[in-house]
């Protein structure tokens, strides 16, 4: 099947819908494996179509590749593979990496043949990352690689990783870091489910032991990873703040999870999502009014009191990504925006937490298959934790904010100009 990419030079919602459902029509095929179909879709630029028009988008704004994105779930055509690929991986090698770099990994991204993972957080380095101990050793056009990453979601389907390591032990701590594509695939990679209290195991330990990463495969220059870092951070917390896209979806996307084979039209109506992952996708709260509809709780004053509480949140969330975008359409890049939206989706769902609980009732101890909406509100509640913490926890949020936006003096720190070596961290690598 020949690939037809849309012109990407239009001027209106309608024209642009117009030309995604004519697109639609002639290639959506619910019996095509779903990577043909996520061929079809990466390569015809409408599966990012925020990137640039020469690297597999269309240049669009993230309103409207939102609204791209409805469309084509409107359609009944499985949307584009979802992960950290898309959210990640892309956007940081679009802005940081070498055409050679782009042209190699970008392709594999959009048609989500190579699923991705985020290797940053250690045991001793989450809120502050560039503590970091990973090591990376030049070997030639090569890097060894040793030591450990936690938090790591989705590292057992992931076919590569981006990497943080320890480059450079004998500048300040967050000078000394590089940003690697590792193969997830190589030996002395080690993969450890950390089970929830949902009973699902969404993060992972990874250990590496003696893997090897190309020199090729360096992303932003030597000892320049912190700034790389950065550019997938804000990608991360615009993303899964409230108002972004998320990383939700049904098939999954690389060479682990089994997908890539299987048939399109199946995963259409959403199968294949976690069900804490589905209900967080539906933060909206839309969906907390329709089952309190449904059981008759929306007579409850204090509950119709939360939920208008939920819909004010939600709105001014929706806003503020418009902010976002207004601000990228004038050229500046990711700001203070992208930090509020994680700390408003915190705030949203310790409410939507609260009150799915109380909308269901005693039928909220529940838990499975024999809890209303077959457990998805209960999980939700036992996952909400986790928002608070990944991508930059809630208290980090607030320091960039203070720091950054408004001009409030820095904590004290002795580590600035201090190097690395000679920080008294754990047990501190050579």
């Amino acid at each position: 099947m020949t690939v037809t990419a849309p012109d990407a030079s239009t001027d209106s919602y309608d024209e642009l819908l117009d030309e995604l459902r004519a697109w639609l029509d002639q290639n959506w095929d619910p019996d095509l494996a779903v990577g043909e179909w996520w061929e079809l879709l990466g390569l015809s630029g409408w599966a990012t179509p925020t990137w640039p028009e020469q690297w597999f988008g269309h240049g669009l704004s993230r309103d409207e590749a939102n609204v791209v994105g409805r469309e084509i779930a409107k359609f009944g055509a499985l949307t584009a593979p979802a992960g950290l690929g898309l959210l990640l991986a892309g956007p940081t090698i679009v802005a940081h990496g070498t055409d050679e770099q782009r042209q190699r990994f970008l392709p594999d991204i959009v048609t989500g043949k190579k699923a991705w993972c985020q290797l940053f957080s250690e045991p001793g380095a989450g809120s502050d990352l560039a503590g970091l101990q990973a090591k990376a050793v030049a070997d030639g056009d090569e890097w060894i690689v040793n030591g450990q990453k936690v938090w790591t979601s989705g590292a057992q389907a992931a076919d590569l990783g981006m990497l943080l390591a320890r480059t450079d032990a004998d500048v300040p701590k967050h000078r000394g870091i590089s940003y690697f594509a590792l193969d997830m695939h190589q030996p002395g990679i080690d993969i450890r489910p950390l089970r929830e209290m949902t009973g699902r195991a969404l993060f992972n330990e990874v250990f590496m032991t003696d893997c090897r990463v190309a020199d090729a495969d360096l992303l932003g220059g030597l000892n320049n990873g912190w700034a790389v870092a950065n550019t997938t951070l804000a990608n991360e917390r615009a993303g899964l703040g409230a108002g972004g896209g998320g990383a939700v979806g049904g098939a999954i996307p690389g060479t682990k999870a089994g997908y890539l084979e299987k048939r399109a039209g199946d995963f259409t109506d959403g199968r294949g999502r976690s069900r804490a992952g589905g209900a967080l996708a539906t933060r909206g709260s839309t969906f907390l009014i329709d089952v309190a509809k449904d059981n008759g709780a929306i007579t409850d004053a204090t509950i119709r009191q939360d939920l208008m509480r939920l819909y004010t949140m939600n709105e001014i969330a929706r806003y503020t990504n418009l902010r976002a975008k207004a601000a990228k359409a004038a050229g500046r890049g990711p700001g203070p925006e992208a930090n509020t939206a994680k700390l408003a989706m915190s705030r949203i769902t310790k409410l939507s937490r609260d009150l799915g609980p109380r909308i269901l009732g005693a039928h909220g101890q529940l838990t499975g298959e024999s809890a209303p909406l077959h457990g998805m509100i209960t999980e939700m509640t036992l996952f909400a934790p986790a928002v608070s913490i990944y991508g930059g926890s809630d208290e980090i949020q607030k320091n960039i904010i203070g720091e950054r936006v408004l001009g409030l003096p820095s904590e004290p720190r002795f580590d600035k100009d201090l190097p690395f070596k000679d920080l008294k961290v754990g047990t501190q690598a050579d």
